[in-house]
């Protein structure tokens, strides 16, 4: 009975032994449990922030391309913030640590936010400075084509009043007559239609009056010519740029902007029988001509 009892009581303690382990083992296993739960909730965090964090570099990169693609003069400074945030997705890519340093990456991915937020602030600024100019540029430009299209119109107006005042200004010659003379002893002079009498040949001309044309002396080079085809008079040679004149004498009148009446006398001796031609040049300028004939 005695040996029994003693048994029954190490059972008893076998049991409570027993009974103990199991309780501590449970603990141990809850406790395991716990922390993988724990560690996978860690990784789960650490794994989304990594995907936030790249999220947010790949929107950084997007930003910066644009910018880039308007090429402006900070491009090279864009380029460079960019080149910077590709860097950064290469390193969180790879990266499989703590949420310790995953922060530091978040601050890293926040300074660069901060920096592109003011060169994008400066790109646009830039740009409606670049617009403004352009808009300056293309009204100076149109302000120039109006301005030569009007000095266009005003030099060809300028051209045609010049025209206009020139022909103007022109001397006209009126009432060209000429014929032949005999001077008499008492220096009277006798209209003759006969060769063989006359000593003079007389060219009588008028200068209209012309308010517009420069006053002055006037000169007109007078050219005789006989029915044998001789210049007469002086027989001398005048060039005017690719054009040349024979001349049998020089006309010079005081013209003062009124009518001028014009009187000039050929001497001559052994005049041909025939028809002459008499030319008033002014200059290179065919202004006046008249024929006679001498029987």
């Amino acid at each position: 009975m005695e040996n029994q009892d003693n048994n029954n009581s190490k059972l008893k303690a076998i049991i409570l032994v027993l009974s103990l382990l199991l309780l501590a083992s449970l603990g141990y296993m809850f406790k395991m449990s716990s922390d993988a739960k724990d560690v996978e909730k860690s990784l789960t965090e650490v794994t989304s922030k990594k995907e936030t964090a790249l999220a947010e570099l790949a929107q950084l990169k997007t930003t910066y391309d644009a910018a880039i693609a308007e090429n402006t003069s900070m491009s090279e400074e864009l380029i460079a913030e960019r080149d910077k945030v590709v860097k950064l997705m290469e390193e969180v890519k790879k990266f499989k640590g703590d949420a310790v340093t995953l922060g530091k990456y978040k601050k890293q991915i926040g300074e660069l936010q901060a920096k592109m937020n003011m060169l994008i602030k400066e790109n646009e600024e830039l740009k409606v400075q670049n617009q403004q100019l352009s808009a300056e540029i293309d009204s100076t430009k149109t302000i120039l084509v109006e301005a030569k299209e009007y000095n266009q119109v005003l030099a060809g107006q300028n051209e045609e009043l010049s025209k206009t005042v020139e022909k103007a200004s022109k001397l006209s010659i009126l009432n060209l007559k000429t014929g032949a003379y005999k001077v008499k002893n008492s220096g009277k002079e006798v209209a003759t239609e006969r060769a063989s009498r006359a000593d003079i040949l007389k060219i009588n001309f008028t200068i209209a009056e012309n308010r517009v044309a420069k006053s002055g002396d006037k000169s007109y080079y007078i050219q005789v010519i006989d029915s044998k085809n001789n210049v007469l008079g002086e027989k001398k040679l005048v060039e005017f740029g690719d054009k040349s004149l024979t001349y049998s004498f020089i006309s010079t009148v005081q013209f003062e902007n009124n009518t001028v009446n014009v009187s000039e006398n050929l001497p001559g001796e052994n005049f041909e029988k025939g028809t002459y031609f008499v030319n008033i040049f002014d200059k290179a300028e065919l202004v006046g001509k008249t024929s006679f004939t001498l029987k």
